[in-house]
């Protein structure tokens, strides 16, 4: 049976209600106010009076002011989330197939138009999400992508931002921050292109605003703050466990961390750790950290890997790291995380940052049934199909005969006019009419 040695005073929910108001009144006068409303918004909210348009003229500018090294680093970066991007979508193909002579039907798989992509500059400036989104729509051939981030300290998008949404391949972007970025992605305001997908991380208000136009438009995941846990036995180093908690715990206030161990030593040598390397952190790291570690931070002994699996799976984490032996056993057990991280080799910074794949991954249970950020989720995979006569005389009988038994007379007729006009003086058995 687990023990916990640990347990979070809150959950992600706590927070959840004030936001939902927040973002309902704005939604609300964004969609009856326009452009204007989001300019009283970005004012009030940001400070921000200037363009919200970025010129191409005024991003060439920006980006040279970021340095070579940092260039080349986030260079690097892009270049590996877009190349896994396009592996994946070579995962998935167009087909057909014929399943009865004269009936063909396939997928054919066709990007949205326009994709808006949220990149969130508040208490640190997300560099690696500009090209996580943005790099990953275009791989999927998405024709115009709208990009979005917070005004930086009084002078537009942070540069080494501006600087990766231009290497991703952003067709367009705005200085916009918050509910009212992503309201104005979504209706089309200053672009005149209503995003069909609007897709990055965010506050509580930019998550609720995303699943609360979810309908109007598709997004990614609903998503909470991010999320850590780590599975470790005793084989572990509680060192590295320990930094890797607190390494995503500086993401927020409200971000969980969490800790499944067979080994009680290692447990407790955490538990010593963790609040010492929060104290070693810069301030805004170490009131972020502080804050998420003593209210939503767990640490559960359990009693096997069996029960350590299981458990996990109950969390269903955001990022998932496995510091235990076997690793290919836990790579076949383990069913519900947003990304796994194999091995103690395997820092989840790594794939937040620079390793491929995408770090827009679900939270608050959402792994349970959906993924992170791909290609696919810009992808529509549409169907097809197309029949000859011959095929007429096998579908429309059967077609006729159900529609029939479920009482859906002008579905059967629609048959009925195809046997009628095919197949002159057939004695097909289409089923009994249903009466009026």
């Amino acid at each position: 049976m687990a023990e916990y040695l640990k347990r979070a005073a809150k959950t992600p929910e706590t927070e959840t209600e004030t936001a939902r108001a927040v973002v309902t009144e704005m939604l609300a006068a964004i969609e009856s106010g326009g452009e204007d409303a989001v300019r009283r918004y970005a004012e009030k909210l940001d400070r921000w009076t200037g363009e919200i348009l970025v010129s191409r003229e005024e991003m060439e500018r920006r980006a040279a002011e970021v340095p070579e090294a940092v260039r080349r680093d986030i260079d690097f970066a892009t270049d590996q989330v877009r190349r896994f991007a396009l592996a994946q979508r070579k995962s998935t193909a167009d087909f057909s197939v014929e399943l009865l002579p004269g009936l063909t039907v396939g997928q054919k798989l066709v990007p949205v138009n326009a994709a808006g992509c949220y990149v969130p500059t508040g208490r640190y400036a997300h560099i690696a999400s500009a090209y996580m989104s943005i790099a990953t729509a275009k791989a999927a051939g998405v024709k115009t992508v709208v990009a979005c981030s917070t005004p930086y300290k009084g002078k537009g998008i942070h540069p080494s931002v501006l600087y990766a949404m231009k290497a991703a391949g952003a067709d367009i972007v705005m200085t916009l921050g918050g509910v009212q970025a992503i309201a104005a992605m979504a209706f089309g305001l200053f672009t005149g292109k209503p995003a069909d997908i609007i897709v990055g991380p965010g506050n509580k208000f930019v998550a609720e605003a995303k699943r609360m136009l979810f309908g109007k438009v598709g997004i990614d995941v609903f998503a909470g703050p991010s999320e850590v846990a780590i599975i470790a036995d005793e084989s572990a180093d509680p060192e590295i466990v320990a930094t890797d908690l607190v390494g995503q715990a500086e993401h927020g206030h409200e971000s969980p961390a969490w800790l499944m161990t067979t080994s009680h030593a290692l447990a407790e040598a955490v538990m010593r750790r963790v609040p010492e390397l929060i104290a070693e952190l810069p301030a805004t790291a170490r009131e972020a950290a502080g804050a998420a570690w003593r209210d939503y931070g767990e640490v559960v002994l359990c009693a096997s890997r069996e029960e350590m699996a299981k458990i996990s799976d109950g969390y269903a984490c955001e990022h998932l790291e496995v510091h235990a032996k076997d690793l290919d056993w836990w790579l076949n057990r383990l069913t519900n995380y947003g990304s796994l991280f194999l091995g103690e080799e395997t820092t989840v910074a790594f794939g937040d940052k620079t390793s491929g794949p995408n770090h827009i991954l679900p939270t608050k249970l959402a792994a349970r049934y959906s993924a992170g950020l791909s290609v696919h989720k810009f992808l529509k995979p549409l169907t097809w199909q197309r029949a000859d006569r011959e095929a007429c005389k096998t579908l429309a009988p059967v077609t006729a005969r159900i529609s029939r038994l479920e009482g859906m007379e002008a579905h059967a007729r629609t048959a009925d006019a195809r046997m009628k006009k095919y197949f002159v003086g057939h004695n097909f058995a289409m089923g009994d009419p249903v009466g009026s």
